[in-house]
């Protein structure tokens, strides 16, 4: 009897350990947009939350591809709509906010601009910005990403 309520127990353990490392280790996942435009400038955007500029981006939602989150996040922090394919770069992972998250990254090349208008309560600035001139403030991984994609520097895969 002994050892059939210790299988019982184990095999309850078993099944239950995926749904508590779910909850106890979520992964989160998020998109940043690498914006290129055929002057040789780079999108950027300042949050009102965050210091520093940064690639236009933000979380995954449930229920939400990495594809359409990245539409999404675009048009919400820039008012531009991608046109054409985003070109998918790299998976990085995230230490700085979580130990189980991820950043994906895209090359967008192909967009058009909306009358849609930022937030002002999310991005405080957005444009483009020569590569040769960034902003001061440009955080570290948006530059190393920068040199990854355009200079063919190898992908850290940290973000």
């Amino acid at each position: 009897m002994k050892n059939l309520a210790r299988r019982a127990l184990e095999r309850t353990a078993r099944l239950a350990q995926p749904l508590v490392a779910r909850v106890t280790r979520p992964l989160t996942m998020g998109v940043r947009a690498m914006i290129l435009d055929s002057e040789g400038r780079v999108c950027l955007v300042r949050h009102s939350y965050a210091p520093g500029w940064h690639m236009p981006g933000g979380a995954v939602e449930p229920r939400e591809t990495v594809h359409q989150a990245l539409l999404r996040e675009v048009h919400e922090e820039t008012g531009l709509a991608v046109t054409g394919r985003p070109e998918l770069f790299g998976v990085y992972l995230n230490e700085a906010m979580a130990r189980r998250d991820h950043v994906v990254l895209y090359i967008v090349r192909g967009f058009a601009l909306t009358d849609w208008r930022p937030s002002a309560f999310e991005i405080v600035e957005h444009g483009f910005h020569p590569l040769d001139a960034l902003p001061a403030g440009t955080t570290g991984p948006t530059r190393r990403r920068l040199a990854e994609v355009l200079e063919g520097r190898p992908p850290d895969h940290l973000w």
